[in-house]
């Protein structure tokens, strides 16, 4: 297999963050969901105003993985007030790592997660924290091999549907 590249999204890349934005989203949560609710939030989540407007908040990056230059996988955090909770600035929110079906199992994800908290150190944050869907017990298992911890959950709006995100995150300053 090719080598895997991580770089930086930039406003540059808009249509291609829609592409895997929207794709990734659908692969992981159509079965679970109306495709009305889903299409909605396709559409919503996705739109280009809202893309570009993410993509300019300096409190807020996003990297692609990439292997031949084929986008596989991203990557969004955030920083400060961009964060979707707690906003506090000793923290970095992992708002998204997706990557595509095809590539689960070749540590695409692994690799995003290693970036988010290379960037995390980079700016002194004391703990990393994402929402991940309770029903994702994939990915659940993915944060608590890498050391995270459930603190609370929080209501996730699909749509019509309600749903509890769990709540995880790993400290980064331990004084080991």
């Amino acid at each position: 297999m090719s080598n895997i590249e991580i770089r930086k999204v930039t406003t540059n890349d808009l249509e291609e963050l829609q592409k895997i934005g929207r794709l990734t989203f659908y692969e992981t949560f159509a079965s679970g969901n109306t495709e009305e609710n889903m299409n909605k939030y396709l559409d919503e989540g996705f739109s280009f105003t809202k893309l570009t407007t993410e993509l300019s908040d300096n409190n807020a990056e996003f990297y692609f993985a990439t292997i031949d230059n084929k986008v596989i996988g991203y990557l969004k955090l955030n920083f400060g007030q961009s964060q979707t909770e707690l906003q506090d600035n000793k923290a970095v929110e992992i708002e998204r790592i997706y990557v595509l079906k095809e590539y689960h199992g070749k540590s695409v994800g692994q690799l995003l997660y290693d970036q988010a908290i290379k960037i995390a150190r980079q700016k002194n944050a004391d703990y990393v924290w994402l929402g991940v869907w309770e029903e994702n017990p994939r990915a659940i298992n993915f944060y608590k091999k890498n050391g995270f911890v459930e603190f609370d959950k929080h209501i996730f709006k699909l749509g019509n549907d309600e749903q509890t995100d769990i709540m995880m995150k790993l400290k980064l300053n331990d004084n080991k």
